[in-house]
């Protein structure tokens, strides 16, 4: 008689979004693993088919409330191409501010509240407040800084309003921003000593042959623009994104899984993946705090992804300075355009990894198709792969010991589960 044992997590904590994990083996060997997203999905592309583009950034910032910016980066660009559209020096700098906002908020709510519990033994950021007090309270100010940031140069906080296509339905005052520099300087440091607090943890010895992907620019840390490349040699334009990476459907998700083409194998988007490659166009304070505390590069642990974004919050601590301290209001905050029939794509980097949109406008400015691929849909395949390599090592252990594990294990990637889920599964009966 074969012994099946299966392990379940109904809810998955610490993740935004409502996922699952099932684990089945039979006698000792492990049979199946699945990530289960069953968050109801939302129909983000079909919702956008019939509406003036205007509305696109508005409605993909709606897709999430920790990463509006990558969806409202990611929109505008696709659709300036669309529409033949440049911005301007001062309109791309004020985009990249907005994307250091984004990743302020994003990585210090991670690093503190969701992700170093599991390392020191909390079974929420609640709980391990309670004996680093001082740990959650800079993770929350660092935090508020971010939200800041976004309600002065996008409206609001959460679901920014200012993006438009062409640019800003209105730039900042300077003494908007300049009220702002006090708090980002006291944050730089802060972002500083988060990053030591993090490198200082205990990590699982657990590496992989990652094939890690993520946009390079040559002259900048990519944020809205670079090409797609892995680390596995891949270097493709962002207009051929599609014939590299491509997305299908599995029974047990909501969302979409993206796989590399033609090999059909699962890649890895996020935090280490840029730093691997592209850790000589970190800001300088950046660098030298990971050269302080001997974060080497390549990395292949995924559970020292919290160290990588300790870095990257200290680089969009100085980036953000740095533009608010030598900001000049400008005009025009957005750039005017004539509609066309068209098609434009394009990548940017959202805190959790890689983004990718395509839209085609009609000549009245009406969208007529949309595709929005998100990190996480691009690194659940990954994640599932990851689990296969390590549940192996550690099934001898109580049923609660491996749930909490293969939990940890997840939350390396900082899933956005109410992102990823697009997909809809419809069932046709005959009649």
């Amino acid at each position: 008689m074969s012994a099946s044992r299966t392990i379940r997590v109904e809810i998955l904590s610490r993740v935004e979004g409502e996922g699952a994990l099932h684990i089945h083996t039979e006698n000792g060997r492990l049979e199946q693993v699945q990530l289960q997203i069953y968050e109801p999905p939302r129909l983000f592309e079909a919702l956008l088919r019939g509406r003036p583009l205007e509305e696109v950034p508005d409605i993909t910032a709606r897709i999430c409330g920790i990463c509006p910016v990558a969806y409202q980066m990611s929109s505008v660009h696709a659709l300036e191409m669309a529409l033949e559209v440049t911005i301007s020096p001062e309109i791309r700098q004020l985009r990249r501010l907005l994307y250091c906002g984004e990743w302020i908020e994003s990585h210090a709510l991670h690093m503190h509240l969701l992700h170093a519990p599991d390392f020191l033994g909390y079974e929420s950021g609640i709980a391990m407040a309670a004996d680093h007090p001082d740990a959650v309270n800079r993770g929350l100010r660092l935090k508020k800084h971010g939200n800041q940031l976004l309600e002065v140069l996008g409206g609001r906080a959460i679901h920014p309003i200012n993006v438009a296509v062409g640019g800003f339905y209105r730039a900042p005052r300077r003494e908007e921003f300049a009220r702002l520099i006090p708090d980002f300087e006291w944050g730089l440091q802060a972002a500083i000593e988060a990053t030591r607090w993090v490198a200082g943890l205990e990590f699982p010895d657990f590496e992989r042959d990652y094939d890690m992907v993520a946009l390079v620019h040559p002259d900048e840390y990519a944020f809205n623009e670079g090409r797609v490349v892995s680390t596995r040699g891949r270097d493709v334009a962002v207009l051929d994104y599609e014939e590299h990476y491509d997305e299908v459907h599995v029974a047990h998700s909501t969302a979409l899984h993206s796989e590399t083409l033609p090999e059909r194998r699962c890649y890895h988007v996020g935090p280490l993946a840029r730093l691997n490659l592209s850790r000589d166009r970190l800001f300088p304070e950046a660098r030298r705090v990971a050269d302080e505390i001997g974060f080497e590069t390549p990395c292949w642990n995924p559970y020292r992804s919290i160290v990588a974004r300790g870095i990257e919050l200290v680089h969009a601590y100085a980036e953000a300075l740095s533009i608010l301290c030598d900001y000049r209001p400008f005009t025009p905050s957005r750039i005017a355009y004539e509609y066309r029939e068209g098609e434009g794509c394009a990548a940017t980097e959202a805190p959790r990894g890689l983004i990718y949109h395509r839209y085609q406008v009609d000549a009245e400015g009406k969208v007529q198709f949309a595709k929005i691929v998100p990190p996480t849909s691009q690194n659940q395949k990954q994640i599932e792969d990851d689990l296969r390599a390590w549940l192996p090592g550690v099934l001898d252990r109580p049923d609660k010991e491996v749930a909490r594990m293969s939990e940890e294990l997840v939350r390396n990637y900082d899933p956005c589960i109410s992102c990823s889920t697009h997909f809809l599964k419809v069932v046709r009966h005959a009649r």
